[in-house]
């Protein structure tokens, strides 16, 4: 019998998923869609600046939305483990009780301190975000991974569009008081807390939770990678690293450093998600700048928000189509999407028209959104699940640690305090300095494949090239047909 022969005989059969895990999946899409049901979100930055609160512009910009920077760096690593170790319910339900926190705030809050708390929940709801987004991974067959996953981000996704319009309609149509549409979002994140008691709990997790009948969770290939001098496959000795997976994981992040694909499109998860989300969290500011509308019916934050999130849903589907030689070519297509955006940054800031601010503001989120795909594709291609959940954390911490030093220098009141206009001056001059540094790397590439191809004598050049291949291209020519090979990734 062959080595390889030898080797699947011993690997552990996957174990059967649960018999409901139809009705489990179900349920939890409803859930995420549910919870997504927040029809006073959009107006959030009207409302404390309005008569309802009376806030004033400098006190919103430079005092209370820092705070949701500073609680996201705060509790993500926490979160992050506890999620894991406490088996992804107890994090859910912290979730909706932050929720429901932030909304009593908005609600009953006059203070400063007590919006400041309320900013502090809402980062507590950002990084718990990730409960939602792998829980399902326990509910179903490795094989199944990539249909739910898709089902589950297609059922929050409907949930902000469905919670845009609706806030929209209420305030523009119904003539609905931002107040009174604060109680709605109140009421429907109580029925969010409800669906959570109600949530499996699953009986493992990928790191402190491990199920012994599949080595713990780890295929034999991954750890045969990471102690290659051991003779006996270490998913057989499970009690004597069961609890020290997560830091041999963290060791094998140097390799992927080395990793060209997997490097470039971390530098783009971190640099440019901290631009983004600067953005996103100052832009309803921008806009009451531009347009500070006495009547709230002519405040259109829902519907832009809904026809920003359909387009991102559009984008971030025709990225799977996108059928080019992305180790060539990736380094191009984010500088251009970069420079694109830096325009639109440029564009929201200068212009008068609420309009095209609103125009330009729904490009910026599709352009952004039409690569989130591909930069988890090429980085999650050639990784284990573990190893991809860990890379992913990493780049979502490094990218909150940037955006928190930016907003201490730039927004703070302790720093230089500035206003939403020259802010977005920054953030062009960042997206400008990013698009810069993306398009010179590839001129350099492009110089280096030219010079190497023409130092190459002409037996080299009859040798196939593999430095066009994508990850999972380079893993497939070198292990074609290998059983190794994961079937899913996180």
């Amino acid at each position: 019998m062959s080595e390889e022969a030898e080797k699947m005989e011993k690997q552990p059969p996957e174990p059967p998923p649960d018999p409901r895990w139809k009705f489990l999946v179900g349920y939890l899409c409803f859930y995420g869609f549910m919870g997504q049901i927040r029809p006073g979100e959009s107006f959030i930055t009207p409302y404390l600046l309005g008569s309802e609160k009376n806030f004033t512009k400098k006190e919103v910009t430079n005092e209370i939305t820092p705070v949701l920077s500073y609680s996201y760096m705060a509790v993500l690593v926490p979160i992050f483990l506890l999620t894991d170790y406490l088996r992804y319910k107890p994090i859910l339900v912290l979730q909706s009780l932050s929720h429901i926190a932030i909304w009593l705030l908005l609600i009953f809050g006059t203070s400063i301190i007590a919006m400041q708390f309320m900013e502090f929940f809402y980062g507590i709801t950002m990084a718990t975000r990730i409960a939602y987004s792998s829980y399902i991974f326990n509910l179903v067959s490795p094989s199944c991974y990539q249909r739910m996953a898709s089902y589950s981000r297609s059922s929050v996704l409907m949930g902000v569009f469905t919670s845009s319009m609706v806030g929209q309609l209420c305030v523009t149509v119904g003539g609905t008081t931002f107040m009174t549409v604060n109680y709605i979002s109140l009421g429907f994140m109580c029925f969010g807390l409800v669906l959570t008691l109600f949530l499996k709990r699953p009986k493992r997790s990928l790191f402190f939770n491990r199920s012994k009948s599949l080595c713990n969770g780890t295929s034999p290939s991954e750890l045969d990678k990471m102690n290659p001098e051991a003779g006996e496959p270490m998913w057989y000795k499970a009690s004597s690293w069961k609890n020290l997976l997560l830091f041999r994981l963290i060791k094998e992040l140097g390799t992927i450093v080395r990793m060209p694909q997997l490097r470039l499109w971390s530098l783009w998860w971190i640099f440019n998600s901290a631009g983004y989300y600067l953005m996103l969290y100052y832009v309803h500011i921008l806009w009451n700048e531009i347009y500070p509308a006495t009547d709230n019916r002519k405040v259109y934050n829902g519907g832009v928000e809904a026809v920003s999130t359909l387009l991102g849903a559009i984008t971030a589907f025709s990225a799977g189509f996108v059928k080019i030689r992305w180790a060539f070519w990736s380094k191009l297509v984010i500088g251009v999407v970069t420079g694109a955006q830096a325009s639109l940054l440029l564009l929201m800031n200068t212009t008068t028209n609420i309009w095209l601010c609103y125009a330009a503001y729904v490009l910026f989120r599709g352009s952004y959104q039409f690569l989130v795909p591909i930069a988890i594709f090429q980085i999650a291609s050639s990784l284990s699940k573990e190893l991809c959940a860990l890379v992913f954390g990493v780049n979502t911490f490094l990218a909150t640690v940037l955006k928190t030093i930016i907003t201490i220098i730039i927004t703070d009141k302790n720093g230089l305090a500035l206003s939403v206009h020259s802010q977005f001056y920054v953030y062009f001059a960042y997206f400008t300095v990013l698009t810069t540094l993306y398009l010179l790397s590839f001129v350099h590439h492009v110089y280096m494949m030219a010079r190497h191809n023409a130092c190459k004598t002409p037996q080299e050049e009859t040798t196939p090239a593999n430095e066009l291949c994508s990850p999972v291209e380079e893993e497939n020519s070198d292990k074609e047909g290998s059983p190794e090979l994961a079937s899913s990734k996180a």
